[in-house]
């Protein structure tokens, strides 16, 4: 294992010579067991040598299906098995897609994700979610979505349509699976990433920790996302958001330092992976958002909603944004003055409204 005050690599092609595919459980409990300060320095020289540390991607998620789940995931207050009170709806119009994707770009997003509360997407749906994927797409924005279970035809009929992300989430370590789900084994999560690999898409896979698993479930979680044989371009860390009337909303907090573990040691196992800070930061101050972005998180969902619980709200992230000196990461592959301008104006708007600098409001 690499000394942890070993000075920050040359460059990026170097790192990428050096990515791995075959950690085992002692190499990352080792990671996590690092002082605090060591394993944050590492992360952070990880970061800097394939990432530009002051950018942050940056997401809108939108429901466009929610409520009434057949999975039983005993955090989830969109399925069918947990009385929460959400209200079911049906899938949203392609119009409506549509005006909120814009919406979403206008305040800055540069990937839009859609998120539909099934099992698996049913045929007669198909049609209107592959027209929503072409008709964001034209906008210039990056596409994502989370719709269950794919077999291959439907991921290659979404790769088709131009989608650039598919997101399915492991959730947590394979011997803590059963604890959470029980209506999908961990092989048909595996099955649909490796589909949506086949189809050429991008693979979206992260976990949730907070759920009550220990230490080494949030090592076998990790471990399962950086043997993959191409590790996902997206890695969302999500903290558990405890909603009532589902099975978890009694489970103890997990320790802040210990969530700020798990995105450093991400960091470190997936060098060129963008690691999201995701679901739960409308629990986080704005220094423990902070210490998760010097430990190498460099995406987040922006806006008011993430599915169907809070996210902190669009000028409260440009405050900690402005504050951080972080830029929203520009597309490389898309030329947007509209869209980049929208950005640097939101900016500048918090940098002149002194009362955002009020620590204690």
């Amino acid at each position: 294992m690499p000394n942890a005050q070993a000075p920050v690599a040359q460059s990026k092609s170097s790192s990428n010579q050096a990515l791995r595919h075959d950690w085992n459980v002692d190499e990352i409990t080792a990671l996590f067991d690092l002082p605090f300060n060591d394993l944050m320095f590492r992360a952070q020289n990880v970061h800097r040598e394939n990432f530009d540390a002051n950018e942050v991607q940056v997401s809108t998620l939108l429901s466009i299906k929610t409520g009434a789940c057949p999975e039983d995931c005993k955090y989830c207050p969109q399925s069918a098995h947990n009385d929460t009170g959400l209200e079911a709806e049906r899938l949203m119009k392609v119009k409506e897609v549509i005006c909120e994707a814009e919406v979403a770009k206008q305040a800055g997003a540069s990937r839009f994700c859609m998120g539909a509360a099934w099992k698996n997407p049913r045929a007669k749906d198909m049609p209107y979610v592959l027209e929503m994927v072409r008709e964001v797409k034209a906008m210039g924005l990056e596409t994502c979505m989370t719709l269950g279970m794919l077999d291959g035809d439907q991921a290659q009929a979404l790769a088709d349509a131009g989608l650039d992300y598919y997101n399915h989430n492991l959730d947590t370590s394979p011997e803590y699976y059963g604890s959470i789900i029980t209506t999908r084994t961990y092989q048909d999560r595996l099955d649909t990433l490796s589909n949506v690999r086949d189809a050429g898409m991008k693979v979206c896979a992260g976990g949730i920790v907070g759920m009550g698993e220990n230490l080494r479930d949030r090592v076998g979680l990790l471990q399962q996302l950086a043997n993959m044989p191409i590790h996902p371009e997206s890695v969302p860390i999500n903290m558990l958001v405890k909603v009532e009337g589902t099975p978890l909303d009694q489970v103890d907090d997990l320790e802040p330092f210990d969530f700020v573990r798990t995105i450093a040691v991400a960091r470190i196992l997936m060098p060129t992976s963008h690691v999201r800070l995701s679901a739960g930061r409308e629990e986080m101050n704005e220094q423990m958002q902070a210490l998760c972005f010097m430990a190498g998180a460099n995406s987040i969902f922006y806006g008011e909603r993430l599915l169907t619980t809070d996210n902190p709200a669009a000028d409260r992230d440009r405050a900690l944004f402005n504050k951080l000196g972080i830029r929203p990461e520009k597309r490389q592959d898309v030329s947007d003055e509209a869209h980049i301008g929208a950005i640097e104006q939101a900016l500048q708007d918090v940098e002149d409204e002194q009362s955002f600098y009020n620590a204690g409001a």
